[in-house]
């Protein structure tokens, strides 16, 4: 197994086609972003464009297993949804689009790598969010040192109810 991690400079259709497909896929859009109500849980579009945009403000990363695309990581500085709003803070998020690459610790190494890019980058706090039934992604994160910072109640919809978002941190050494 053979899982390299490359950053993105320039989007291309292709890999424009996996990030919708990613961010389209049923079984992870409860798991990448946010949602108001059942209904909000709809299609989203991105486009080259979008992707050059968002590269204006995230570092992205693409993860590959034995020379396939199997997901993107990536970081931004100082956003505004940070919990505690210390400055020099690297946000991070991850997603293992493709089911097969699941539960292999592709996420552990791609975590560490991406905290890797942050220090040389010269930031040393990540801040994260992971939503309460996300349990897997859960245990990812404590078992690579991040720590329990804050709770935000009623944040994103799943399974005919609210729940919240856990709110981490790690500080770099």
């Amino acid at each position: 197994m053979n899982t390299n991690f490359i950053r993105l400079k320039e989007p291309t259709p292709t890999i424009v086609k996996m990030f919708n497909q990613w961010e389209n896929d049923p079984n992870l859009v409860a798991l990448t972003r946010p949602n108001r109500n059942n209904e909000n849980i709809e299609r989203q579009e991105i486009t080259i464009g979008d992707l050059k945009k968002r590269l204006e403000h995230h570092h992205i990363y693409l993860l590959y297993l034995d020379n396939k695309l199997i997901g993107e990581m990536n970081y931004m500085v100082d956003p505004l949804h940070l919990y505690k709003k210390e400055p020099e803070t690297a946000w991070i998020g991850i997603t293992i689009g493709e089911p097969e690459a699941r539960g292999k610790g592709i996420g552990y190494r791609a975590i560490q790598f991406l905290e890797e890019q942050i220090k040389q980058h010269g930031l040393l706090r990540i801040e994260l969010g992971v939503f309460e039934f996300n349990l897997q992604a859960h245990k990812l994160y404590k078992k690579l040192g991040y720590q329990e910072i804050g709770l935000i109640h009623n944040f994103t919809f799943w399974q005919n109810r609210m729940w919240s978002d856990i709110r981490m941190e790690k500080v770099l050494n």
